[in-house]
Formats: C-alpha cells, structure tokens, sequence
C-alpha cells in the first residue's frame, strides 16, 4: 500500500472510530444510553461502508475491531457506575466489567479468529531505573495531588462513606480490581485494537475520549479531567514503551493505593494523618 493510499484509508477511517468512542461520553458522562447506542451504530455502520468486501478479509478490519470496542462499552453501559460497596452492586460490577473484556476477547479469538487482544504480563526485560523512578513519582504526585482534589472539589462524596473495617476492606478491593480492569479494557483492548489502523497518537487520543468517560461516571467529576485525561494518556504511552501489562498495572494500582488512602482520610478525618489536606 503506498503512503497516499494509506492517508486516504487513515482518513477514512477516522470518522467511523471517533464516532464509537464518542459514545463513551454519551453513555458515561452525558447518561443518554439512545444516543451512545446510536452512536455505536453510525461508527461501526460507518466503517462498514469504508471497507465493504475488506471486513471478512483475513487482514485487520475496522469494522471487526469497532465492534469488539463497541460491544465492550455496550457491556459496561448496562449498569450504573456509581461506586457502591453491597455484595450486590459488586457482583454486577464484577460480571459487567468481565465480561466487557472476556466478550470481545473470545469473539476475537474464536469468531474473528485473530490474535488482536492480547495480554503481554511480561517482557522478560527487567525494570530499569527511569521505570522504577516513575513508580517512585507515582506515589510522590499522588500524595501531593489527589488529597487536594479529592477533598476541596468534594468528589469524595461521590464514593460511599467506609467508617468500619468491612467497608474500608471492600473499598480497597474494589478499587484495586478496577484499576486493574481499566488497563485490561482501556489499553489491551480499546488502544490494541486501534493502534492496528491509526498511528500510536492517535489511537491514544481515542483510546483516552473512553478511558476518561468511564472515569467521570465512576466518580472523578468536577476538574477531575484535569487529572485523568493526562493519566490516560500517559497509560498508553508506557504501554508503548514498555509493552508490559505488568507494569502499567503496577503503576495504576500505587496511584489507586493513594486513592483509597485518600478516600479513607477524607470521611474519617484523623484516621490517616498523612496528608497535607
């Protein structure tokens, strides 16, 4: 393929992958489910009608990748996002967000019969200083940042008040396995599959339109974009670099460790003594 033509189909194909991650904020962020679903349908539509004969070709298809994307944040829409810590809300929350990456993945494997989800743990390469920094950095940052944003914007509020072991346990279960989960979808699935057709930047900036939404439904509103959209961002980018789940897990799950450490200080003051706010 020549460099014009690959302009041409990278052209193309923007339309239709903006419009389905456009349906993150529709669902996430504005609630209106018709118009995420309608958005869906218009991105992967869209895309259809690019690559026509080319969807069942044994190349990679937009169309293909859309529709895993789409039935991922199909998936997840189903339930409310609000944090909450009953052995109900959960187990919905843990059947949702599963099944948003098991789905795709199997659909991939076994119906579309190509690799494009994967998982990379490790790379066998061992962390090298810059890397080990960043974690130090991670924390440092957190530990400056989030008291202040989390307690003078209130978005504290937004998680329910854990004032007794149990619920502190749960909290800190919950949010570890979300963080996780965020990688799992945002970057192994949402950022894998467009990196297949779009340039590293850009699939990033897509993959972050999702990443963020999720967010801001899950609780971190107000100037919380401020915060989340740069992380997202970086998220993919060490993704980039490293090609280690493991890693950009490690650094998700120490800025969730302040996080919960946080959210503990903020509705039972004096409990955690460790922060400036």
């Amino acid at each position: 393929m020549t460099s014009a033509t690959q302009g041409t189909s990278l052209r193309a194909g923007i339309a239709p992958a903006l419009l389905v991650c456009a349906a993150a904020p529709a669902f996430f962020v504005l609630e209106i489910p018709w118009l995420g679903w309608a958005l869906l349908a218009l991105g992967v539509g869209a895309a259809w009608l690019v690559e026509r004969k080319k969807v069942t070709a044994s190349d990679p298809s937009l169309t293909r990748d859309l529709s895993l994307i789409a039935i991922g944040m199909l998936i997840v829409s189903v339930i409310p996002l609000a944090a909450e810590l009953d052995n109900l809300a959960m187990l919905r929350f843990t059947l949702a967000l599963g099944g948003a990456v098991a789905v795709p993945y199997v659909i991939s494997r076994f119906v579309y019969r190509d690799r494009a989800i994967s998982f990379p743990w490790r790379t066998h390469r061992r962390w090298g200083r810059l890397q080990w920094g960043w974690l130090v950095a991670v924390l440092v940052l957190g530990w400056l940042i989030l008291p202040f944003y989390f307690i003078t914007s209130g978005v504290y509020q937004n998680w329910p008040v854990v004032d007794t072991p149990d619920l502190i346990a749960r909290l800190f279960v919950g949010v570890g396995a979300v963080g996780i989960w965020d990688e799992l979808f945002f970057i192994c699935t949402v950022f894998a599959l467009l990196r297949r057709h779009f340039p590293d930047v850009v699939a990033n900036l897509l993959q972050a339109i999702v990443f963020v939404s999720f967010l801001w439904e899950l609780g971190y509103r107000e100037w919380g974009p401020l915060l989340t959209i740069p992380f997202a961002l970086l998220q993919g980018f060490i993704f980039l670099r490293t090609h280690s789940l493991a890693y950009v897990v490690t650094v998700h799950l120490l800025f969730d460790a302040v996080v919960f450490a946080v959210l503990v200080h903020a509705h039972n003051p004096g409990l955690l003594p460790i922060f400036l706010v």
